[in-house]
């Protein structure tokens, strides 16, 4: 490893990250690399060890990373995974961290996966994700085979948390008013949501302040997790000088 690399911090959270160990379906395979360098969704880059990624395997024989175990993929859903309480609807599996973290959270009474893709969900249940949480939180987790934009919980629920795309640009906008309009979730995150906001920022010539980003998220028309936070247009601006492209 090269001084450069070494000077880097260690990657650390207080959230908990699952044990992967590699394993290949037809459409999928879970990979585990030893230490690679990965800068975060707002923070700088550093290393980041036994770092996991699901990766499709595309007909042709090609391959795409759909989800990972970067400091990108966690910050970009860590406020959402926080803020989460009561009957929380996990819209993607993804690699299981999000769901597992809900789980976790005390404030949260039962976690609802759903997920469309039947071999993700067989791959998750095989590695055991869920098992490896205390039995209390393991026990809030049901997982549902079905799709995102058409599933209706069967009962109230109190936050959706949405990931269920590959690139972090993206319209999420019609999709995640299509899964609302199922749920009616008093409180709403998804994924990508901060670069959404920038982006819309950008195109009015208008500043990410506090006053943008509650005008910007009114005209998005959901109840969004993060803008009740002081810090949050700094973590829309840190985000969107790293990710932001054009779509």
């Amino acid at each position: 490893m090269s001084d450069a690399l070494t000077a880097l911090p260690t990657y650390q959270t207080d959230l908990f990250n699952p044990t992967y160990r590699p394993m290949r379906t037809d459409r999928w395979e879970l990979r585990v690399s030893n230490t690679v360098m990965s800068p975060g969704y707002w923070s700088g880059p550093c290393l980041v060890h036994n770092l996991a990624a699901l990766i499709s395997i595309n007909e042709d024989g090609s391959t795409s990373t759909w989800m990972s175990s970067t400091p990108m993929e966690h910050e970009s859903q860590e406020i959402g995974v926080r803020a989460a309480a009561g009957h929380t609807v996990v819209m993607g599996m993804g690699m299981g961290w999000a769901a597992a973290n809900i789980a976790l959270n005390p404030a949260v009474t039962r976690v609802t996966v759903v997920d469309l893709d039947q071999e993700v969900l067989d791959t998750f249940r095989a590695i055991g994700v869920f098992e490896q949480l205390p039995a209390e939180a393991a026990a809030k987790v049901t997982i549902v085979h079905g799709d995102a934009t058409a599933y209706v919980p069967d009962a109230p629920m109190d936050t959706l948390f949405a990931d269920i795309w590959r690139p972090i640009n993206g319209d999420r906008i019609p999709e995640m008013h299509r899964m609302q309009a199922n749920c009616k979730a008093p409180r709403v995150y998804y994924w990508g949501q901060e670069l959404e906001i920038a982006r819309r920022a950008r195109t009015l010539g208008l500043p990410i302040d506090a006053d943008t980003v509650a005008r910007i998220v009114a005209d998005i028309g959901l109840p969004l997790i993060g803008p009740e936070r002081a810090d949050y247009p700094a973590l829309i601006e840190a985000s969107a000088a790293r990710w932001l492209r054009d779509i």
